[in-house]
């Protein structure tokens, strides 16, 4: 099985930070022709992002902060936080309009690829088709919040909620589900998005607007880590906070 007709790989990035393009164009295997998010225009960076680019390129913000023990819940939205859902947007939209392979890959530039990453992801993809175990959404690695659940094949677990998207894979079902969500038009932090929409998010308004349409799989253990913040920092949140004169998406009424 060749590499290229298998995986369109993405590498989120942001322009100025060249020393992590750098990094991953070292490290991923050369057989990966990888898209970087960092060569497109785009509402993605949130040290210099706005209010305004974001309704300029037509998008909205879901109305985050809420009264809650849980700190990422009772804070407004960071602009990194925004430019980076935006920049996982980007890749999907590229990989549906142009793409045909039936596996799309994204990367975060912090994300660390194990021994053996490629020929393990193939093989693993392999036992999945061959045990008919379909997926939309498979994690490569994560920081698992609630417990996940055993599959049918070995190396593979159904997840629970998790945080992080610096690697996973979305097969074409997957790319049209999470299209249709419209992520843009009520822009959450993707690491919250993608599993509101494989399990019972725990926030009502989160569940009300992105309702479960994914089946998810996960590998364990990982094939991909991530840099550790004190050694990489963190663009999104060392963004500022989002003001309150963004356009924020609100549900429709009852009529």
């Amino acid at each position: 099985m060749t590499v290229q007709p298998l995986l369109l790989t993405y590498v989120v990035n942001l322009r100025r930070r060249t020393d992590r393009r750098k990094r991953m164009e070292e490290t991923l295997p050369k057989q990966l022709r990888s898209r970087f998010s960092s060569d497109w225009d785009g509402p993605f960076d949130g040290c210099s992002l706005t209010a305004q680019d974001i309704a300029r390129f037509g998008h909205r913000v879901f109305p985050w902060k809420i009264a809650s023990e849980n700190p990422w819940w009772s804070r407004p939205l960071k602009l990194g936080e925004v430019g980076c859902s935006l920049a996982h947007l980007a890749c999907w939209e590229d990989a549906e309009a142009t793409g045909s392979e039936p596996y799309t890959l994204v990367l975060e530039d912090d994300a660390v690829l194990g021994e053996d990453f490629l020929a393990r992801l193939q093989e693993g993809l392999r036992r999945l088709e061959a045990a008919e175990l379909p997926f939309d959404l498979l994690y490569l690695g994560r920081v698992p919040l609630r417990p996940d659940t055993p599959s049918r094949v070995d190396g593979f677990v159904v997840p629970g909620y998790s945080h992080c998207t610096y690697s996973y894979v979305l097969s074409r079902s997957g790319l049209k589900h999470v299209l249709a969500s419209r992520l843009g038009d009520a822009v959450i932090p993707v690491d919250e998005f993608l599993p509101a929409l494989y399990t019972d998010h725990e926030r009502i308004d989160v569940r009300a607007r992105f309702p479960r349409c994914l089946n998810a799989l996960a590998f364990e253990p990982p094939l991909v880590t991530q840099l550790p913040k004190d050694e990489a920092g963190s663009d999104t949140e060392e963004s500022p906070f989002l003001g309150e004169e963004a356009a924020t998406w609100s549900a429709p009424r009852d009529t």
